[in-house]
C-alpha cells in the first residue's frame, strides 16, 4: 500500500475519519502527526508518496519519492521561491484556497469598523467622552476595487454585493470577467483605476511581481478619503508611505491583517498609524471550523484526482507563484 505522511495541527477525529475512508478508497494508508510530533513525522515521510502539512522543514527533509505535497495554506511563496526544499524537482504542489469565507467576513468587519469610524470612536471612549456625531458611510451604495479575483476576491464581492455595494471592479493579471464583478480589468490599468478608488481591498499572492504594488506613487493617487484593506501579503504595501499618508490625514483609514515582517516588532511605526486597524494574520488561519472542512475536503477530493490520474485541482504553477 502507498503511503500518505499528514503532519496538521487542526484535524478532528471527523477529519481523521474522513482521510482514512478516502484514503481506502484510493489504494493509500495515512498516516497522522501533530507538529510538535516533528521527528516522528520526519521517519515516516521517508516512505510516503505523498506529504499533506505546511511546514517548508519536514518537506525538506522528503526522499526524492515524494510525488505531491499538499500544503493546508493558500500562501506557497516559500515552496515557490526556493526549488531546493524539493528532492524530486516533479514534485507536485498543491495548496488550499478555502479561506474564502472567513477572510471576505474579516474584510466585511473591518470595512465596517472603517466606516463607521470606529478607531476614532475607540479614542473618544478611551478618554471618556461622549462625542457621537463623525459622519459615517455605508456599503451599501458604495464603490469598491477588488486588487486579487481569485477565491478571496470572489467572496469578498459576493457577501459585499449582498450588502447593496453599487458597483465592483476587480483587477487581475488576466482581466478575465469573474462572477460578482461589474468589470475586470488587467492589473496593467491599476494606475487609471486608483483616482476613482475610495475603497481598495487587496487579496493578492506573495510574488515578484505583488511586491510593493501599492508604492508611494500609487498612495498619492488614491482618493483623500480612501480606505485601504490588505488581507493579501504585507509585501504588496509600502508600509513607510502607507504610514506617512495616514498620519498626515492623506488617507481616510487602514485595515491590515497582513504585514511585514510578521511578528510586527513592538517599535514598527505601523502601531501608531492613524485611523489603522492592525490584526496579526487572523483573517484566514485555521480557527474557522467551516475553513477546516473545506481544506481537508479539498485534499480529499485531489487525492482521488491522484489515484486516478486526473489533473489536480489545487495545483500550483510555481513558476507564477499560485
Amino acid at each position: 500500500m502507498k503511503q500518505i505522511c499528514i503532519c496538521l495541527e487542526f484535524l478532528t477525529d471527523a477529519h481523521r475519519a474522513q482521510i482514512e475512508k478516502t484514503a481506502a478508497e484510493t489504494g493509500f494508508v495515512p498516516h497522522f502527526f501533530t507538529p510538535d510530533q516533528f521527528e516522528e513525522a520526519r521517519t515516516c515521510l521517508q516512505d510516503c508518496e505523498i506529504l499533506y502539512a505546511h511546514s517548508p522543514e519536514l518537506l525538506q527533509s522528503a526522499p526524492a519519492a515524494l510525488k505531491w505535497y499538499c500544503c493546508s495554506y493558500a500562501g506557497v511563496e516559500p515552496y515557490c521561491q526556493n526549488p531546493a526544499l524539493f528532492a524530486n524537482p516533479e514534485c507536485l504542489l498543491t495548496n488550499s484556497n478555502g479561506y474564502g469565507v472567513t477572510i471576505s467576513e474579516h474584510v466585511v468587519m473591518v470595512l465596517l469598523m472603517l466606516f463607521r469610524r470606529m478607531p476614532e470612536y475607540e479614542e473618544i471612549v478611551r478618554a471618556r467622552r461622549w462625542d457621537n456625531q463623525l459622519s459615517i458611510r455605508s456599503i451599501r451604495d458604495s464603490d469598491f476595487t477588488i486588487l486579487g479575483t481569485g477565491n478571496i476576491g470572489v467572496n469578498v464581492a459576493e457577501r459585499l454585493r449582498g450588502m447593496g455595494a453599487s458597483r465592483i471592479t476587480g483587477l487581475s493579471r488576466s482581466g478575465r470577467a469573474r462572477e460578482g464583478f461589474d468589470q475586470v480589468l488587467p492589473i496593467s490599468q491599476l494606475d487609471e483605476v486608483l483616482p476613482r478608488s475610495r475603497n481598495l481591498i487587496m487579496a493578492l499572492p506573495g510574488t515578484a511581481e505583488s511586491r510593493h504594488i501599492l508604492n508611494r506613487e500609487r498612495i498619492a493617487l488614491l482618493p483623500q478619503e480612501a480606505f485601504v484593506v490588505n488581507v493579501g501579503r504585507g509585501s504588496a504595501i509600502d508600509q513607510e508611505a502607507l504610514v506617512e499618508a495616514l498620519n498626515s490625514g492623506r488617507l481616510g483609514g487602514a485595515a491590515l491583517d497582513v504585514m511585514e515582517p510578521e511578528p510586527l516588532p513592538p517599535d514598527h511605526p505601523l502601531w501608531t498609524a492613524k485611523n489603522l486597524i492592525l490584526t496579526p494574520h487572523i483573517s484566514g488561519n485555521m480557527t474557522l471550523g467551516y475553513t477546516c472542512d473545506v481544506n481537508v475536503d479539498m485534499f480529499c477530493t485531489d487525492l482521488r484526482n491522484y489515484a486516478a490520474g486526473r489533473p489536480l485541482a489545487q495545483l500550483v504553477d510555481r513558476r507564477r507563484g499560485y
